[in-house]
């Protein structure tokens, strides 16, 4: 469970940045197309991930943080028979 200070930064971090999504992206909250609302909502979601993942992590270094916004997998939490630099490409398998 997160301590409350973390959660209080996630607060201030998100309002922060919906705030200014917000006022750039006002026309799209309240377009009459459902698609292009759900497009800014979807953005929204994505600025409190990240409020949350950067209020979560401040022990990682800016590098790790991105990886994780990212959702890159960190190394040593692969299965061991993961390798890390294949970007999922999926060819004929050689016999």
């Amino acid at each position: 469970m997160a301590k409350d200070d973390t959660i209080e930064n996630r607060v201030y971090l998100f309002e922060s940045l919906a705030s200014s999504y917000i006022s750039a992206a006002s026309e799209m909250l309240s377009s009459d197309d459902e698609a292009v609302r759900a497009r800014a909502r979807r953005a929204l979601a994505e600025l409190a991930y990240v409020s949350c993942v950067v209020s979560d992590t401040g022990h990682l270094t800016a590098e790790q943080v991105r990886e994780r916004v990212l959702g890159t997998p960190e190394p040593e939490l692969l299965p061991p028979d993961v390798d890390p630099d294949d970007k999922g490409a999926k060819g004929k398998k050689r016999k």
